[in-house]
C-alpha cells in the first residue's frame, strides 16, 4: 500500500507542508512552472534550499507583490488583506486547476472558517480571514492540495503533531498556544507541546492535516523509498522542519496493547463476569489460558488486547473486576486482513458474510446469526444449512 508519512515533531504550517511534498517529485522546477501559471493574484513561489541543524531541506517562498510573507514565523500579526470566503472561492474557482484540486482547496478553507466562525461567534459567511486568507496563504493550500494528487498515496498517516507553548500575539491580543482557531482544528488529533516555546502549528498547517489525513499515529512498518524536508524560517535548538516519508506498507498493520495478569483466587464465574464487562468495555479481545504458580497453585492467566489509546482504562477495569494487583503491558504490532460484511440472498434466506482480504488471500465466512435463523425457519440442523449454503455456491 502506498504510504505517506507525515512527521510534525516541529509543528506544522502550509509552506513547510508543501516544501516536503515538493521534494518527493521527480521535477521540482516543472511543478513551480505550473504554480507560477496559475495566476494567484499578485504571487510568486519558488523552492529555496534550507539548511537546520545541519539538515537540508527545501523553503517553499512565497512572494505576494515581490515580497514574501513572514507567516513562517509562526506568528499572527495580522496586518495584510483580509477576505471572506466569497472572495476565496472566487480566486480559487478562476484557477487553471483541475475541479478535485479546487473542491479539495475550498473543503481546507470551510475547515478554517468553521473554526474561525466558532471562536468568533458569527457566522461563516460573516467571518474575514486574516494570515489564512491572504494570496501566501492561497498559494500554500493550493499547492499542497495539488501536490497531494499529484502524490496520490493510499493512505496517510500524521504523528502526533508538536503544537509548541506559551502565548502568541496576534490583532486581537495575546493568546494562548495553539491559538483558539488552531486548537479548534486540533481537535480529534493527537497533539503534544513539545519542547519549544513558540506557536509551532498554524491555522492552515493544523487545518491540511485535518483534512488529509486517514490516521494518527507513529512510522509504521514501511519500506521507505522517498524522504522529503520541508524547512520553517525560524531557528530553535532543533531542526525547525516538517518530514514525510513516501513508501509501501504491508497491508493492514496496527499497534495493539497487550495487558496481562495472573489470578488464582476467583471462582469461573467471577472470571466470566470480568471477561464480559472487558469486552463490553471496548477490548479487542479477552482469553484465559490455564497455568501453575509457585507452590503448584493452579491459576488462570487473563490477556486483554486494547487499543493503545484504551490501554489505561481497561487497565483500571482489571483492576476493578478482578483480584490482581499487578498488570504487565505489552505492545506490539499486528497484520490485519482487511475486513467487510456484505449480504448476499439464497434460495434459503438472506446471509450476512463476513470477508477478510489482503496478502494475497481472501476469506469468506458466513455469519453465524445467519446459519441459526434459517435453521430456527427451516427445522434444519445448522451443519445442514451450511452443506446446503456451499452445494449453492458451487452452482455460481
Amino acid at each position: 500500500m502506498k504510504t505517506l508519512y507525515i512527521e510534525c515533531a516541529m509543528g506544522a504550517a502550509g509552506d513547510m507542508l508543501a516544501a516536503a511534498l515538493l521534494e518527493l517529485l521527480p521535477d521540482r522546477a516543472a511543478f513551480l512552472e505550473k504554480m507560477n501559471g496559475l495566476g494567484i493574484p499578485g504571487v510568486t513561489v519558488s523552492g529555496e534550499k534550507g539548511v537546520k541543524c545541519g539538515v537540508s531541506g527545501t523553503h517553499f517562498s512565497v512572494r505576494v507583490a515581490g515580497v514574501e510573507e513572514d507567516e513562517n514565523l509562526h506568528s499572527h500579526h495580522h496586518d495584510h488583506v483580509h477576505g471572506s470566503m466569497e472572495g476565496i472561492e472566487e480566486i480559487v474557482n478562476r484557477l487553471p486547476i483541475p475541479s478535485m484540486v479546487k473542491l479539495d482547496v475550498l473543503a481546507v478553507y470551510n475547515l478554517i472558517a468553521e473554526a474561525e466562525s466558532r471562536v468568533h461567534g458569527v457566522p461563516v459567511q460573516q467571518i474575514h480571514f486574516h494570515e489564512v486568507g491572504a494570496m501566501d496563504a492561497v498559494a500554500d493550500i493550493t499547492a499542497v492540495c495539488l501536490l497531494m494528487r499529484e502524490i496520490h498515496p493510499d493512505q496517510v498517516i500524521v504523528s502526533p503533531v508538536s503544537v509548541g507553548s506559551g502565548t502568541v500575539r496576534c490583532a486581537h491580543g495575546i493568546l494562548p498556544v495553539p491559538a483558539p482557531a488552531t486548537a479548534l482544528l486540533l481537535e480529534g488529533m493527537p497533539i503534544h507541546a513539545g519542547n519549544v516555546q513558540g506557536e509551532l502549528c498554524t491555522p492552515t498547517g493544523a487545518a491540511l492535516l485535518k483534512y488529509f489525513a486517514d490516521d494518527f499515529g507513529s512510522l509504521p512498518v514501511m519500506r521507505v523509498q522517498k524522504t522529503g524536508y520541508g524547512m520553517g524560517k525560524k531557528d530553535f535548538p532543533q531542526a525547525n522542519c516538517l518530514r514525510v516519508m513516501l513508501g509501501e506498507t504491508s497491508e493492514q498493520t496496527d499497534a495493539i496493547a497487550e495487558l496481562r495478569c495472573n489470578i488464582d483466587d476467583m471462582t469461573g464465574e467471577e472470571i466470566g463476569f470480568a471477561m464480559e464487562q472487558l469486552l463490553s468495555g471496548g477490548a479487542l479481545d479477552v482469553f484465559t489460558e490455564s497455568i501453575y504458580m509457585k507452590k503448584g497453585r493452579p491459576a488462570v492467566k487473563l490477556t486483554v488486547l486494547a487499543r493503545p489509546e484504551d490501554e489505561e482504562r481497561l487497565t483500571g477495569e482489571i483492576f476493578r473486576h478482578t483480584s490482581t494487583i499487578g498488570v504487565r503491558m505489552h505492545t506490539d504490532r499486528r497484520y490485519e486482513l482487511a475486513r467487510r460484511s456484505e449480504q448476499r440472498e439464497t434460495p434459503l434466506g438472506t446471509i450476512e458474510v463476513k470477508i477478510s482480504e489482503g496478502f494475497g488471500v481472501r476469506k469468506e465466512k458466513i455469519e453465524f446469526a445467519s446459519l441459526k435463523q434459517i435453521a430456527e425457519t427451516s427445522g434444519k440442523s445448522v451443519a445442514e444449512v451450511r452443506a446446503a449454503l456451499a452445494e449453492e455456491a458451487k452452482k455460481e
